[in-house]
């Protein structure tokens, strides 16, 4: 896989000594166990798979590379790059400017850009309708394109479908940057509907057959469907894609609720099922895949808890840190300052969109075990700097330098 020039700021020595190491032991991705770190008094099981992915360090190269050869010139993001505080605000000290916030809200005016003006899209991809508007100001909306591969992969396979009849339904969080872009580019080729999670699947399933009135299907799904969406008719040939980000059990249990809803209906078999649902196969992005297989695996050893880091308003993180609290407390931090002490913590309540802070934390015992694994938009830097944190509790954090993989 092709490797990216990435600021060092967001490297880590030890992370990539460990990441290499596995990858020597396991080139086909087959171990999930978890790599453990044994500081005697402290144990750490270290995920399989963590850190910055393809897509990441693509969009992070370009935005960077754009900066340095522009020196002159003035630098837009559409939003966000990726969802990681540290390396959104590297680039906005750098002069970066963001057009809007990850709502859509506008923070600079359209107005004020001009044809000369750089305008980077984001890893997260654009809708159809802000490509358009840039263009109609005279700049060239894809010039400085960072959307990940794997988020075009998405809306190439929503094309496919679409192109053949089928209505597109998206399991995505209807506001996040990613399904914006995606609900966009299928909306122009098919009738396109976003469904969050399996609660508005099953809804979803009843107006497929009949058991809730069509009359109520606007207001069930308000601002989540295509212009000129019609029940009766575009929901009788339907297959799912994604946000690459979502929970891939979730996202396969749609997929399989919706699939026998149709053959339920329809008195579908195996030979027929494809005149009515769409074989889209998994679009979520392997690395995605990946670090939540990763959490899996470490959840099967014993532990204390889990510290999950990453961005706060990150999708693929806080899918990571829902994994780990159905078995352990789990601690979702941004950055290593918010491990205060061995008993103070501040962390995110991500359910509830608040940040909390907690005096019980490391629990009082011979030797605590953590599992440690970050999104996929997190630097390693972080990670070693949360094991250097955790070591210097125990006033062990010389260890750092000495751990032999």
């Amino acid at each position: 896989m092709k490797t990216f020039n990435v600021p060092v700021i967001y490297r880590s020595p030890l992370i990539t000594a460990i990441k290499n190491k596995r990858k020597q032991q396991d080139r086909m991705k087959k171990d999930f166990t978890p790599t453990v770190l044994d500081f005697g008094p402290l144990k750490i099981l270290l995920a399989r798979h963590f850190g910055f992915c393809y897509g990441v360090e693509n969009a992070i190269e370009i935005a960077f590379r754009t900066v340095d050869e522009n020196p002159d010139k003035r630098i837009f993001l559409l939003s966000e790059m990726i969802h990681n505080p540290h390396v959104n605000n590297d680039l906005l000290s750098r002069g970066v400017r963001f057009l809007m916030d990850t709502s859509g809200k506008q923070l600079v005016p359209w107005e004020e850009l001009q044809p000369d003006d750089i305008v980077i899209v984001p890893a997260f991809g654009t809708t159809l309708e802000i490509e358009k508007h840039l263009e109609s100001l005279g700049i060239e909306p894809l010039k400085y394109n960072t959307t990940c591969p794997f988020v075009e992969r998405v809306w190439n396979k929503a094309e496919q479908i679409g192109e053949k009849n089928y209505t597109v339904i998206v399991h995505g969080k209807p506001k996040h940057e990613e399904t914006r872009a995606t609900f966009s580019h299928s909306q122009s080729n098919t009738a396109t509907l976003v469904v969050k999670d399996m609660k508005e699947a099953i809804v979803l399933g009843e107006f497929i057959t009949g058991k809730r009135p069509a009359a109520a299907f606007a207001e069930t799904f308000a601002g989540q469907f295509s212009n000129g969406f019609d029940v009766e008719r575009d929901l009788q040939r339907v297959g799912v894609v994604n946000q690459t980000t979502m929970l891939a059990t979730e996202t396969q249990a749609i997929a399989d609720y919706i699939k026998n809803v149709m053959v339920e209906k329809y008195g579908l078999t195996e030979e027929t099922i494809g005149e009515r649902f769409a074989d889209t196969r998994d679009t979520l992005c392997y690395a995605t895949n990946d670090n939540q297989t990763a959490v899996t695996g470490m959840l099967q050893e014993p532990a204390d808890l889990a510290v999950v880091v990453g961005g706060y308003n990150s999708s693929n993180t806080s899918h990571l840190v829902e994994l780990c609290e159905e078995k352990l407390p789990t601690y979702f931090v941004s950055d290593p300052a918010q491990l205060e002490s061995a008993s103070s913590i501040h962390h995110y309540d991500f359910h509830h969109k608040q940040e909390l802070h907690s005096n019980t934390f490391l629990p009082a015992k011979d030797q605590v075990t953590i599992l440690l694994t970050s999104g996929a938009s997190c630097p390693d830097a972080l990670v070693e700097g949360v094991i250097r944190r955790l070591l210097s509790f125990y006033q062990l954090e010389h260890l750092a330098d000495e751990i032999v993989i």
